[in-house]
């Protein structure tokens, strides 16, 4: 039986990524080469969407691209070209459900005040033990994070759109059951893609049906949450509070009102980091290498009429 040799992969642009991703291949045992040569690339660059279009444009010998961040969005005009895409989709669900599970305890245990503080306040907080926490979103991240909150002994509630059983929640609804899994939680946490449909799905109604102490946590993308509406509810004390990962705009501008809102947690996209995400997309890389060289399925596949 004659084994197939291992596919040619090209890995573009030049960046400081390139040289991990060199070696993800090399560890698969393919070879890497010009694009020109190529039956797959490695895409290194998560902002060069113009840049990647003008190398597929010259390579039509490419049939599979690895894009290197889960969020597809500056790349969806692309993605019906015949060709066979994947994502990060999964790979860096792990820290950042750690960073959401950070974000739950800080707004719980009253950080948001606490880190602003010159002066000693009287004391406030509420336990994450046994709360009622609704997650939004049924992927990866979700996955990651059911079991770091197994030992608070949360009630969790997770909305998908399937809502087929997740090991470690205690209950799982459709997209049609989100009202009411937010006005019975104390704690919220958006874990889920962006899509056309997910656009702004929390909105002034969404907020107004949140209990008065209930934290929202958004880890997932920022144009999930209608900004305005959100700044109206943290004003108005009509939530407990939000910690954002992600904010709608992005880079969140210097003079936005969320800054000075003292129930607001705010940090820079760091759920998860370039340097915290390498290793795990080299991981990825290797493995989708040697799965798209013997035939088999790959990893984080891109359905372009589901927008992730």
């Amino acid at each position: 039986m004659t084994t197939a040799p291992p596919p040619l992969i090209a890995v573009e642009p030049q960046c400081w990524r390139r040289p991990a991703l060199v070696d993800a291949v090399e560890a698969a045992g393919s070879s890497v080469v010009d694009g020109s040569e190529a039956v797959g690339l490695i895409w290194a660059d998560p902002a060069a969407p113009e840049l990647l279009e003008t190398v597929l444009a010259e390579h039509d010998n490419i049939a599979w691209v690895q894009l290197p961040y889960a969020g597809i969005e500056p790349y969806l005009h692309l993605l019906r070209d015949g060709r066979q895409w994947t994502c990060g989709k999964g790979v860096y669900a792990e820290p950042v459900a750690e960073m959401a599970l950070t974000m739950l305890l800080a707004g719980f245990r009253g950080f948001d005040t606490f880190l602003r503080a010159t002066t000693w306040e009287a004391p406030r907080g509420r336990e994450l033990r046994r709360a009622a926490i609704t997650i939004v979103g049924g992927g990866g991240i979700t996955g990651c994070l059911l079991p770091l909150l197994e030992p608070f002994g949360c009630d969790v509630t997770v909305v998908r759109n399937r809502p087929s059983p997740l090991d470690g929640a205690d209950r799982v609804v459709g997209s049609d059951g989100l009202h009411d899994a937010l006005a019975t939680a104390d704690g919220i946490v958006l874990a889920l893609a962006l899509t056309p449909e997910t656009t702004g799905l929390i909105g002034a109604d969404e907020l107004g049906a949140m209990r008065p102490h209930s934290w929202l946590v958004n880890v997932a993308r920022g144009a999930h949450v209608r900004t305005d509406a959100l700044v109206d509810a943290l004003r108005a004390h009509d939530i407990g509070g939000a910690a954002l990962d992600v904010t709608d705009p992005e880079p969140l501008p210097d003079d936005h009102p969320l800054w000075s809102l003292p129930n607001c947690i705010i940090t820079p996209h760091v759920g998860n980091t370039p340097e915290m995400g390498l290793r795990l997309l080299a991981d990825r890389v290797t493995e989708n290498v040697r799965r798209f060289g013997a035939g088999e399925e790959l990893l984080g596949p891109v359905h372009p009429d589901l927008g992730y």
